[in-house]
């Protein structure tokens, strides 16, 4: 079988130059980012952390010991794979979100046998490598990659199959979105399931405050690189000055908003310029970066209903940290 590769969101050059360098954004982008960097409390899309170095830094957080999710998820399906298997269903076209290496998924190729596997991410170039790596391993399989903005409108093309999409969203991705939010996306991935597809999701579970704090800011401080590669990509994307040496990391879990919480915070004052805007950063002034929403068991499934979707099997680990939720699009 052969590749094929689509990219539906492409970033283009710009032609005008200013005293900065060039900005390598869409104008959308540079009005998007412009946005949250001029709020009252400055904010970014958790999408920016994901350039090519970015998810380079993420499969290295992914193997620390205090990061939980990667490795517990893992268990999960190694214990409970033939069961997954079997509720899901062999042959069906396998869409990955925010495949990134592609590693889980192939993980259950030789379970799941999908007849389609469509990973999505929005780092373009990362995912031309994983699937390149991935069709010399299992050329059985039709793999069709997309570089796409989860964030927006889901717009799967005529190339993708009709017939049993199953949506893969592992790692607990999902907390990205706050619960409404979350909701929102669902329901778009509802509108292209069909009435015969159905969702694989991995959830992070509410645990200790102790456990959480650790596995966002590890002793290593690989993810402390991997939020201050932000800066560095605002810099390409925006022709933006941001001096990466001038902030520091800080992640911790928000235990009113049941959410991990990621901040850049200035070293000292600073004048920031980009095409778009500029803006003057206190001392101790903060980027909030990403939110990384907990539930419990309850409150997903609740959620999961809202969106259209019928949770019909859960899996935990023993510790009940996180859970794997196999859910059926509920039929119009």
């Amino acid at each position: 079988m052969s590749i094929s590769l689509e990219q539906q969101t492409v970033q283009h050059t710009q032609p005008a130059s200013t005293p900065l360098n060039r900005a390598n954004a869409t104008p959308a982008t540079i009005v998007e980012v412009s946005r949250g960097l001029m709020a009252p409390s400055a904010w970014t899309s958790p999408k920016y952390l994901y350039d090519a170095l970015g998810s380079k830094l993420f499969e290295a957080i992914c193997a620390l010991p205090e990061y939980y999710p990667t490795r517990t998820e893992a268990s999960i399906f190694e214990r409970h794979g033939a069961d997954i298997a079997l509720a899901a269903g062999t042959g069906s076209t396998l869409i990955d979100l925010g495949a990134g290496n592609c590693a889980k998924a192939a993980s259950l190729f030789p379970r799941l046998q999908p007849a389609q596997y469509v990973p999505i991410d929005i780092s373009y170039e990362f995912l031309c490598e994983s699937l390149s790596r991935l069709q010399q391993r299992f050329p059985q399989i039709e793999m069709t990659g997309l570089g796409l903005d989860l964030s927006g409108e889901i717009a799967l093309p005529a190339s993708v199959r009709q017939s049993r999409r199953l949506f893969f969203y592992p790692g607990s991705s999902i907390g990205n979105f706050a619960p409404e939010e979350a909701i929102a996306f669902l329901r778009r991935l509802r509108a292209q399931a069909g009435d015969d597809g159905g969702l694989l999701i991995g959830v992070d579970l509410i645990k200790d405050q102790a456990t959480l704090d650790a596995a966002y800011d590890d002793a290593l401080g690989v993810t402390a690189a991997f939020n201050l590669n932000l800066l560095r990509h605002l810099n390409h994307l925006l022709g933006a000055d941001f001096d990466v040496r001038a902030w520091r990391h800080h992640g911790f879990f928000n235990a009113v908003e049941s959410r991990v919480e990621m901040h850049l915070e200035a070293r000292s004052d600073q004048l920031v310029r980009w095409q778009g805007g500029q803006r003057r950063f206190a001392q101790g002034e903060r980027i909030h970066t990403e939110d990384s929403y907990k539930y419990t068991r309850a409150s997903f499934v609740g959620l999961l209903e809202q969106a259209g979707f019928a949770a019909r099997d859960i899996w935990t680990d023993e510790q009940q940290w996180f859970a794997v939720i196999h859910a059926r699009a509920i039929r119009d």
